[in-house]
């Protein structure tokens, strides 16, 4: 028997406009787009909230926030993941990309175990029917790191891969290019003197010099039978763009500098801005503004970085304050990351794509998600 569902009295946002209308489910995917209010018997009556397509997050490090509330206080990695899928829903994100780290500098050594539970948990639940949004994983992999490659081999054909970045997080370089920022956040937040950071940067570049090249482009070798969709991390130089373009990376992912960004607009180079980037008002590190990269034509999509649900409030800030268009911003979080994955079945509110979808009201000027459907059923 086939399952229908009729949502009407919302305003629908489509990828070029938003209207007044019904939504026709189907079994698990959207059968009718439809203008007007339904009068049909059991229709349920949205009572003109926004009615947008399920959010779709290319890169969250959410599940680490989970897996490490405190410093000292490491949480059971399956308790981690399902907290970790919980707030996702709730925020509206049906589609998560998992980005886990691959590869230690010195600095974050528990991140490794993360990486190897993250994987594990999402084979084991992925499938179970405990999850609320569906995973897939994003491989960020450090390039200078020596355990890069060991990390990455065993799961470079893993089938819930979706997208792959080369990060490189070494001191002095991209989003770390500040020194004397980075040397005071290690002192921090390591508890070491800073006589012991001092003597671990040299350390890194050291190590920089000797592996970023050859583990880049074994990287690229390695996946290039998978046709992954592959982003650079933290660009800083338009030559970084280029050269990046040139061995087919066609996304850069949180670009740290305009000139970066507007590279990449003009050479056809995708980019994703964080969403906190938007919602804060600033780069937590010092990095060029989102919302700057947002009005010079140069930001395509968000990502939630680290807040899950900045995704939502971050579409909403910038209808208000960059001048783009409320259908052009939801589709910054819904269509354009769900193209970048090349996830075609979702994203967009039309016949035939998946009834992921996110019903929210505006509430003394923020998004408020009030009800999530993922394939057309009920999630938060």
């Amino acid at each position: 028997m086939t399952i229908e569902t009729i949502l009407t009295n919302a305003i629908l946002v489509l990828p070029e406009e938003a209207f007044p209308g019904t939504l026709v489910l189907r079994s698990g995917r959207i059968a009718e787009v439809q203008p007007g209010r339904s009068h049909a018997a059991g229709a349920r009556d949205l009572e003109g909230d926004h009615l947008i397509p399920g959010i779709v997050d290319v890169h969250t490090d959410n599940l680490e926030r989970q897996v490490q509330p405190r410093q000292n206080a490491r949480w059971p990695s399956r308790s981690a993941m399902l907290a970790h899928d919980a707030q996702c829903a709730a925020a509206g994100v049906t589609t998560v990309l998992d980005a886990l780290c691959l590869g230690d500098l010195g600095f974050d050594t528990g991140r490794h175990q993360t990486f190897l539970d993250g994987v594990a948990d999402l084979d084991a639940l992925a499938h179970t029917g405990a999850l609320r949004s569906e995973h897939f994983l994003h491989l960020r992999c450090e390039l200078p790191a020596a355990d890069m490659v060991a990390a990455m081999e065993p799961v470079a054909d893993h089938p819930l891969v979706r997208m792959v970045s080369l990060m490189d997080h070494s001191p002095g370089i991209g989003q770390y290019r500040n020194l004397e920022r980075y040397r005071a956040m290690r002192v921090r937040q390591a508890n070491l003197t800073l006589d012991q950071v001092e003597k671990r940067i040299g350390e890194l570049l050291d190590q920089r010099a000797r592996l970023r090249e050859p583990q880049r482009a074994w990287l690229l070798g390695r996946i290039r039978h998978r046709d992954l969709p592959i982003a650079s991390h933290d660009d800083e130089t338009a030559e970084d763009v280029r050269r990046n373009l040139a061995d087919g990376i066609r996304i850069s992912e949180f670009p740290v500098t305009m000139v970066a960004a507007e590279t990449a607009r003009d050479a056809g180079v995708e980019v994703i801005a964080g969403a906190p980037n938007i919602v804060r008002g600033g780069s937590h590190s010092g990095n060029v503004a989102a919302a700057d990269l947002v009005r010079a034509g140069a930001a395509d999509a968000f990502a939630s970085d680290y807040v899950p649900a900045a995704m939502l409030e971050a579409a909403w800030r910038t209808a208000e304050e960059t001048g783009v268009s409320l259908p052009v911003a939801v589709a910054m979080i819904t269509d354009r990351p769900a193209r970048m994955a090349r996830l075609d079945d979702r994203g967009r509110l039309a016949p035939g794509l998946r009834a992921d979808l996110v019903q929210l009201r505006q509430v003394a000027g923020h998004p408020v998600v009030r009800r999530v459907w993922r394939e057309g059923a009920r999630v938060a």
